[in-house]
């Protein structure tokens, strides 16, 4: 079987496998947990006719039975409707302790389902099947689940570990162009936040591919050299959020570097109209406009900030701040944040690739002026 990553928290430990073909592995993995319950399988719409339905009949014929429920895509989906939805199947069909979620998906299903794994009978099993880009780099590692608030972006929640993270880049193939790219902005920001040499490989191989000028090309199955070379990168940003996570299971210290760009980002995200922005193209522009912070600060080179900008637009990522955006809802919004303590914004700050610094005394003009130009 494909080699793994694995986290160990005080919560458990588990294994993380980033490989082409890697659902093909499932039946086979479950059994050496020994998972043994019914699989509750949750996906959304469109990844439910892409790979549910194949999914359920292989673990049908390896002797587990499935059952299976479909969401609607999109993160309206992250809500107290959704997650009632759930309880009501599962409940209402019987699901025992020793039962396990399967949550086949992106971040909104691997959340929702994860949130209702927690919680249902005081929580049983999860495992996540990430099947987008931005669910493979972060959501789906690291337990975090929950749901949205009307006044903030996953205010309601849990940790509550998986049991396994099996993604199959595959998947990648039949997802669309700008949903790849917004992934790629959670695997730059890991080069940026804790691996130099990621965030120099993610250079060299637009620079080869010409996506430096073109932009990113897009997931070529049939280009057996790159798919390798794209999936070997996807499974080295996989392993700085492993020992991310490993070290820091509640955030209670260094997991925080995991937030580099989302202060801002989620703040832009939430002042957008729903699909104006998709999660990580809101965290490009957030990493953007948090190095300009840091270089205002004298924290770090400009010349960093440029260089992330001309990463991020080689793997098609835009930083510029949607129009007519309003710098003082964005520091509205940033103030309800997890991230606040005493009332005051932790901003993760870069110094140089590879690294960052976390600050709680960045003046308000500095935002002010990195969002007004």
């Amino acid at each position: 079987m494909t080699p793994e990553l694995g986290v160990t928290t005080a919560s458990g430990a588990y294994p993380v496998i980033v490989s082409a073909g890697a659902l093909e592995q499932l039946p086979e993995r479950l059994g050496a947990l020994g998972l043994r319950g019914v699989l509750w399988l949750v996906s959304d719409a469109a990844v439910a006719a892409a790979y549910g339905a194949a999914l359920a009949a292989r673990l049908s014929q390896a002797g587990y039975q499935v059952q299976h429920c479909t969401v609607p895509s999109g993160e309206a989906s992250k809500s107290q409707e959704q997650l009632w939805r759930l309880y009501d199947w599962m409940i209402g069909n019987g699901v025992e302790r020793r039962d396990v979620v399967l949550a086949l998906g992106g971040g909104v299903v691997g959340d929702l389902a994860g949130y209702a794994a927690a919680t249902v009978l005081r929580g049983i099993a999860v495992v996540q099947l990430p099947t987008t880009l931005l669910a493979m780099v972060d959501a789906a590692v690291g337990g975090k689940t929950g749901i949205n608030h009307p006044l903030g972006k996953n205010l309601i929640g849990a940790f509550h570990q998986p049991r396994l993270v099996l993604a199959d880049t595959h998947t990648l193939a039949t997802l669309p162009r700008r949903e790849l790219c917004a992934g790629w902005a959670e695997v730059i920001k890991h080069g940026v936040i804790r691996e130099a040499g990621l965030f120099a490989e993610l250079e060299q191989l637009a620079a080869q591919r010409g996506w430096t000028e073109t932009g990113f090309s897009g997931w070529n199955a049939e280009d057996p050299e790159l798919t390798g070379r794209l999936t070997a990168l996807i499974r080295r940003a996989v392993a700085v959020k492993v020992e991310v996570v490993s070290r820091d299971e509640r955030e209670q210290g260094e997991r925080i570097i995991l937030n580099y760009g989302h202060t801002i980002g989620h703040a832009v995200e939430a002042l957008v109209d729903d699909w104006a922005l998709l999660h990580g193209e809101a965290v490009a522009i957030g990493m953007h406009a948090e190095a300009r912070i840091a270089a205002a600060m004298g924290l770090c080179d400009p010349a960093l900030v440029e260089r992330q900008r001309r990463l991020l637009a080689a793997y098609g990522l835009s930083v510029t701040l949607p129009a007519n955006l309003d710098p003082e809802a964005v520091l509205t919004l940033a103030l309800r944040d997890k991230k606040v303590r005493a009332g005051r914004i932790r901003w993760v700050l870069p110094t140089a690739v590879g690294n960052v610094t976390v600050r709680d005394d960045v003046p308000e003009t500095t935002v002010r002026a990195v969002l007004g130009g």
